[in-house]
């Protein structure tokens, strides 16, 4: 499975000929494609993200707030009063 991950990852690199990659690691092209494809099938599904309450003190700021911190480096927070479709498509859009 190690070795996979090595492979996937020189597979998604920019610029990488995937060709190229399964050759040099000995795999089909085929079988490359397919590790691919399930990877970004995986990555697409929802996934549990760590998020946190917090409180503002203006106020004129909404009582609560939900905070997620992509691994992207975005930071979100969503009013408490938000509705859930509004914050699932801000979690969508942001993935």
């Amino acid at each position: 499975m190690e070795d996979r991950a090595q492979i996937l990852a020189e597979a998604f690199a920019p610029g990488a000929v995937v060709s190229e990659v399964a050759r040099r690691f000995e795999v089909s092209t085929g079988l490359l494609y397919t590790w691919r494809r399930q990877a970004l099938v995986q990555q697409a599904e929802p996934a549990f993200v760590q998020a946190k309450l917090v409180g503002f003190a203006s106020s004129d700021a909404v009582e609560l707030a939900m905070t997620v911190d992509f691994p992207n480096g975005v930071k979100v927070r969503i009013g408490s009063a938000a509705p859930c479709d509004l914050a699932a498509a801000i979690m969508r859009a942001l993935q």
